[in-house]
């Protein structure tokens, strides 16, 4: 208990930092990132490296740090995110680390990785130390918009954009390559919030009533055309079902959290819907991801990928292999793409869905942070980035295990690579400075307990 006022009449104002509890459940972290890493070396090795107090404590001094920026800049931040997302990282640190020794022990995919992490937390802390009020992103809703849109897009340009793996969603910058819509992803979600939040009357207009359901007036439409055509150029020309998805489905619930009219999701739905069947029709690589989806075993070839994938998990069962004595090498992108399916390999059944739990926990945290927020535009942007990641987390395991078309999006905190890792922890950082700002006493109230002991949260409820 933190006592924040103290008045003669007996008024107080308390409210919980929970930053010990952070810590607690960061050892935890800790622990479980790099447990998978030395139970994979003893397995594999049958001995822990020498190298073992460097990695351990490298490791560890990243959460400590990270902890306490977060407890001098943001002390009323939400004590669960940080710890939630340090575990996932951890976890996909583990596992590239496992699949390293599958085609050869001299690959350094980890250390490749794990210089990708510190620069994410280092953008992390920047990102705490720069943008101390959420609300300034309001004011330039046109400008981040462009932004985004031209990221998106930027894989199209000839010359800067390159293809891999049948798809175009990467740049090359000198010797690095760049995945340009992760950036997209935040500066798009920050965009929509602002201007939907200074739109809202407009789009909460009544229309027409179709079937019992108001849809929006027709000359309301252009912002969900933009982001639509914006959709179908991305599939059809970037070859990519999965960024598509992700950016519509964003920006349409968004709009629906925004005018609250299920008229909107629904003709954002069919929209997507339409367009996904014209794409199918009329382009050879949309069939082909649904022909793989629903008839794998067709084409042994063309579909080696995925029938890999469904024979690791059925081998891991339920409790898996163990940390380093599956084979999840034997799938083509087993530590980028498929990563989910090498986790279900070697902690079966039970660990993937540990890790979805995870997921699902931080969206859930993400959620209430918004709910929780004072500000229309703040609500509206951490619902955006939270569902973001839910959708992306929903499509690509969805994809590996064929419950939905392979999208070829990443895991967050897990797959490799540096543009998607870097993206995610700014994320981290902007939901923990709306959860800092709904906490914090001073940004709430002041209230009257008549027990000078008794606790009062920030949302006014005793305990």
């Amino acid at each position: 208990m933190n006592i924040e006022q103290d008045f003669d009449d007996g008024t107080v104002v308390v409210q919980a930092k929970r930053r010990w509890t952070e810590l607690f459940m960061l050892l935890l972290s800790w622990a479980i990132g790099f447990g998978g890493w030395a139970l994979t070396e003893l397995n594999i090795n049958d001995v822990v490296p020498a190298n073992w107090t460097i990695v351990g404590g490298a490791w560890l001094a990243i959460a400590l740090v990270a902890h306490i920026f977060v407890r001098i800049v943001i002390p009323y931040a939400d004590p669960v995110i940080l710890p939630i997302a340090f575990t996932l990282n951890g976890l996909g640190l583990a596992m590239i680390h496992r699949i390293d020794y599958i085609p050869n022990p001299h690959y350094h995919r980890m250390e490749t990785q794990a210089l990708w992490t510190a620069m994410g937390v280092i953008l992390f802390i920047a990102t705490l130390l720069i943008l101390r009020d959420h609300r300034n992103l309001q004011r330039y809703p046109y400008v981040l918009f462009i932004v985004g849109l031209s990221f998106l897009l930027l894989p199209l340009i000839p010359g800067l954009g390159i293809e891999k793996l049948g798809s175009r969603v990467w740049i090359h910058v000198g010797s690095y390559t760049f995945q340009p819509a992760e950036v997209s992803k935040v500066v798009l979600a920050i965009a929509f919030a602002g201007y939907l939040v200074d739109n809202r009357d407009v789009l909460s207009r009544a229309g027409h009533k179709i079937l019992g359901i108001t849809l929006p007036r027709a000359r309301d439409l252009g912002p969900i055309a933009v982001m639509w055509v914006a959709t179908m150029l991305v599939i059809v020309y970037q070859n990519d079902l999965g960024t598509g998805m992700l950016f519509y489905g964003m920006f349409v619930v968004m709009l629906y959290v925004t005018t609250e009219r299920v008229g909107w999701a629904i003709l954002g739905a069919v929209s997507f819907i339409g367009g996904a069947v014209l794409a199918y029709a009329f382009f050879g690589h949309v069939r082909i991801r649904f022909d793989s989806w629903l008839h794998p075993f067709t084409d042994y070839g063309q579909n080696y990928q995925i029938i890999q994938a469904q024979y690791g998990l059925a081998w891991g069962g339920l409790a898996g292999r163990g940390w380093g004595l599956g084979r999840p090498g034997m799938v083509p992108l087993s530590w980028s793409d498929f990563i989910a399916t090498s986790i279900g390999e070697e902690l079966g059944v039970t660990g993937l869905m540990a890790v979805i739990v995870l997921f699902f926990i931080f969206t859930a945290r993400g959620m209430r942070t918004s709910l929780g927020c004072r500000d229309e535009f703040g609500k509206l942007m951490v619902a955006g980035l939270s569902f973001t990641l839910a959708l992306q987390v929903f499509a690509i395991i969805g994809g590996v295990t064929r419950l939905l078309p392979l999208t070829g999006l990443t895991t967050p905190f897990m797959s490799q690579g540096g543009s998607s890792l870097i993206a995610n922890w700014v994320i981290v950082a902007i939901i923990m400075i709306v959860s800092h700002r709904n906490r914090k006493p001073a940004d709430n109230f002041v209230a009257t307990a008549p027990n000078p002991q008794q606790e009062i949260t920030s949302h006014g409820g005793t305990r």
